[in-house]
């Protein structure tokens, strides 16, 4: 790739930014946005993706019964970093296939184009592997059952406002050093009394229901607007909603240093009570209300 260095958005960027340039120095080292050429035009996977009608369709041979849907999934590879993202369109038969998104794409990549590239593991809703944008609304593929309706064509895209490594995979490196950067772990000096387990009565307990559950699968993070144009400095509504897990953990001794993290404008202030997160979470949890709890704790204590 050309060394443009124009702004901290990468080539594999998913969707265009509206940020302020900066500085090369800030620039990661693998790509460039904004391009200032049409070279580097040429470069950038932050071009929105061709229509489907721009694309080819790959389709199975259909049989009498055969009930045929077709999938629009977002392809961009570095491997030819000149070609634009492009939306390729494979029809399948559902009587073929498992009732889930991610059956489909499993299908697609084992019997029609193994090039295609996602990210998979558990398939029961517990690894976050499999998040992606499916209809627009970000949510996990083994989670989302495959509409019916065969009129209806699905589309499938990367998490939005996320940095594309290959197709549906974003590459979740800030997302995880933020998660570090909260020190996610029980944080105590002081022993128990008998030297074992650090107890907590059932209504302590209680207190990290909603909390603890959070599989880290960023459906929530890439759907909040502040996260999109703050990521660099907004924690997001994932890393928060883990911060006060430890907040509410009555056994943590450090609430006052995960507190004073927090406390500038960036961290944690960018959210704007949107509550994006609390619609599209896949777990059915709330973090604009654990946000709103730490805004509280911070105001009163």
């Amino acid at each position: 790739m050309p060394a443009l260095c124009h702004s901290i958005r990468t080539s594999s960027r998913f969707l265009p930014t509206l940020r302020t340039p900066v500085s090369c120095l800030s620039a990661r080292n693998y790509a460039t946005v904004e391009p200032i050429s049409k070279l580097g035009e040429s470069m950038s996977a932050t071009q929105p993706p061709k229509s489907p009608k721009e694309t080819s369709n790959i389709s199975e041979p259909a049989s009498e019964d055969a009930k045929m849907k077709t999938f629009h999934i977002y392809r961009w590879s570095p491997d030819h970093p000149t070609e634009k993202p492009r939306m390729q369109s494979y029809t399948l038969d559902l009587n073929k296939t498992g009732p889930m998104v991610l059956d489909a794409l499993i299908r697609i990549k084992n019997e029609v184009d193994p090039t295609l590239t996602f990210r998979r593991s558990c398939r029961e809703g517990i690894c976050g592997s499999c998040a992606m944008n499916i209809d627009g609304v970000n949510t996990l593929a083994c989670l989302c059952r495959i509409p019916n309706n065969t009129s209806h064509e699905a589309r499938i895209y990367p998490l939005p406002h996320t940095y594309v490594v290959k197709d549906l995979v974003p590459d979740l490196t800030q997302f995880y050093k933020q998660y570090k950067s909260i020190k996610p772990y029980l944080q105590r000096e002081t022993k128990s009394e008998d030297g074992l387990e650090n107890r907590q009565s059932p209504a302590e307990r209680k207190k990290l229901d909603g909390l603890y559950e959070c599989i880290l699968c960023a459906c929530c993070s890439t759907s909040c607007p502040s996260y999109w144009w703050n990521s660099e400095t907004y924690l997001g509504p994932a890393v928060l909603l883990q911060s006060y897990r430890w907040l509410a953990d009555s056994r943590d001794e450090h609430k006052a240093e995960r507190k004073a993290m927090l406390d500038n404008s960036m961290s944690l202030y960018r959210c704007h009570t949107i509550l994006n997160c609390s619609r599209t979470c896949p777990k059915g949890l709330n973090p604009g209300k654990a946000i709103a709890e730490i805004k509280k704790s911070m105001a009163f204590t």
